[in-house]
């Protein structure tokens, strides 16, 4: 006893999740196993015994009602720990010094009922069994129970502070968000315009269809008056048919991906408070994920062919640990993805407005640390005429055997139209498109070091799809340099950096080779080691 009251001594009691949890589990575990439930009511139908229904059923809930006796956790001084298991007990300790990040995720019924699931992260891969979630705690709990759980990496600010700029103070965020947090990334619904520029929509039609032709739809369907009508209406009927098909493949596709896409990013906004960055999205799902500063090691711009030319792109944050690449901004304008970027990786005052994008490389023997500042803004170096020579020669090479063979046919008494010679023409266009593209892409870039950041690594490759790669030094923990034979007979080689962040590997391809040894030494002075 004190004159303050009493003291605890020991440990803190076992806590349980919230009790409304008994009305989500069963629920979402009949859920996951319809298909039993489906099984088990044609069972007792076909044999008369209406058991065969039930029991299932009594299982399944019986089941997920024992996970709220069978669950206890506690937040000690020291560690976080949780207890699960009915048959088989399992106990997870984790130190708080590692927690990483402190998600939060609430969909329709927990945010109905008042509950959100809570996920610690520790920036190492964990299988699903070996999670840290406590599904569901209050929602009012939780907001300081995350802030409780990260307030350790308070004491890695000195370190972020080397590498990012300080922040201005702005208002808004998130309940635990500090007065020093800023918005540095909003959605918009108009946005949603480049969600069909992207595969997500096929991803999620083509598994469909599958299980559709697995049970006969394709079947039914090729069988059908119509198709029969189309097959004997002549080749115009089969090209307006073919033409119908296609819009309707795109329309479907397209609402697909734009209905993913709503509901996935609906409301995003992305948070930097100098020590974490948190971003919270979703339409019937939300989730808030917070990211350790600590734990970034740059940005990827992804410029699919598609997203590029509608004036699109992507962000990634470059991490360590689990989740290495974790997205920051989907699907978006150039202009909002720069304007982010600036402020997640540009030295100096944070920028106001969007940074202007340099799309195209400079001269091979400019310098790029006279041109700009920021990572997400540098102008790219150029790999010169062998790097330009080696994207044709691969572009050519497929168009060239294709005339080859169809020369060679011809030669040989094969009769078809001449037609089918359009096919290596229109090649030929699409090839030389695509190499002057992939070459246009091709640059890399070194910022020194200054007093506000670290020494940066950006590079960037691709065509079809294109990535900007933006890597702080301090992240770079081993070179290779690869030369294959043909890169041998044109003087240029690969050189790639490896970290354990992101990618793993990120390459400089097709760099001069008296600019390979000279890029590592810029990047990591004193690496370089004897050749």
């Amino acid at each position: 006893m004190s004159a303050a009251g009493t003291v605890q001594v020991g440990p803190p009691p076992w806590q349980r999740l919230d009790k409304r949890m008994l009305l989500i589990h069963p629920i979402t575990e009949l859920v996951k196993f319809i298909p039993v439930l489906i099984g088990s009511v044609i069972l007792g139908t076909s044999s008369g015994n209406p058991v065969w229904s039930i029991v299932p059923l009594v299982l399944i809930v019986g089941f997920a009602l024992t996970r709220w006796f069978t669950t206890t956790y506690r937040v000690g001084p020291t560690h976080v720990e949780l207890r699960t298991g009915l048959l088989e007990r399992k106990k997870l300790s984790v130190p708080r010094s590692r927690i990483r990040s402190v998600d939060i995720e609430a969909d329709l019924l927990h945010r109905a009922l008042g509950l959100a699931v809570l996920a610690i992260g520790t920036g190492q891969r964990a299988d699903a069994g070996e999670q840290f979630k406590l599904d569901a705690l209050d929602a009012r709990v939780v907001p300081p129970l995350r802030a409780a759980l990260l307030a350790h990496t308070a004491d890695q600010a000195d370190e972020i502070e080397e590498r990012k700029r300080p922040l201005e103070n702005a208002s808004g965020g998130f309940a635990t968000t500090t007065a020093a947090a800023r918005e540095i990334g909003h959605w918009r619904p108009a946005w949603v315009r480049y969600a069909p520029l992207s595969l997500t929509g096929f991803a999620i039609i083509v598994p469909i269809v599958g299980v559709a032709f697995q049970y006969g739809i394709g079947e039914i369907v090729f069988r059908s008056d119509t198709v029969r009508d189309v097959e004997h209406g002549g080749a115009l009927v089969l090209a307006l048919a073919g033409v119908a098909l296609l819009c309707t493949i795109v329309l479907v596709v397209s609402a697909a991906a734009c209905t993913h896409y709503l509901t996935t990013y609906f409301g995003l906004r992305v948070i930097d408070d100098g020590k974490t960055l948190q971003s919270r999205h979703g339409l019937f799902t939300t989730r808030q994920i917070t990211l350790d500063l600590a734990r970034l090691r740059g940005a990827t711009v992804k410029e699919p062919l598609l997203l590029r030319l509608a004036g699109g792109a992507e962000l990634e944050a470059i991490m360590t640990g689990a989740n290495p690449r974790q997205k920051i901004l989907p699907q978006a304008p150039r202009g909002a993805v720069e304007h982010t970027l600036s402020h997640l990786l540009a030295p100096g005052e944070v920028r106001d407005n969007a940074v202007p994008t340099a799309t195209d490389a400079i001269p091979s023997g400019a310098g790029a640390s006279d041109a700009g500042t920021a990572p997400g803004s540098a102008p790219l170096v150029a790999h010169g005429p062998a790097a330009r020579r080696r994207r044709y020669t691969r572009t050519l090479a497929p168009v060239a055997v294709l005339a080859i063979v169809m020369a060679y046919l011809a030669g040989a008494g094969a009769g078809y139209s001449p037609w089918w010679w359009c096919i290596p023409g229109l090649a030929l266009l699409v090839a030389v498109a695509l190499a002057e593209d992939r070459y246009r892409g091709l640059g890399h870039a070194v910022l020194p070091r200054t007093a506000a950041s670290p020494t940066w690594l950006i590079t960037r490759s691709g065509s079809l799809d294109r990535d900007r790669d933006c890597l702080e030094a301090p992240g770079v923990i081993g070179w290779t340099v690869r030369q294959t034979f043909f890169q041998r007979r044109a003087a240029v080689a690969t050189v790639v950096a490896a970290t354990a962040a992101g990618k793993k590997r990120y390459a400089v391809v097709d760099i001069p080779i008296g600019e390979a040894w000279e890029l590592i030494e810029s990047v990591t002075p004193g690496r370089l080691g004897v050749r």
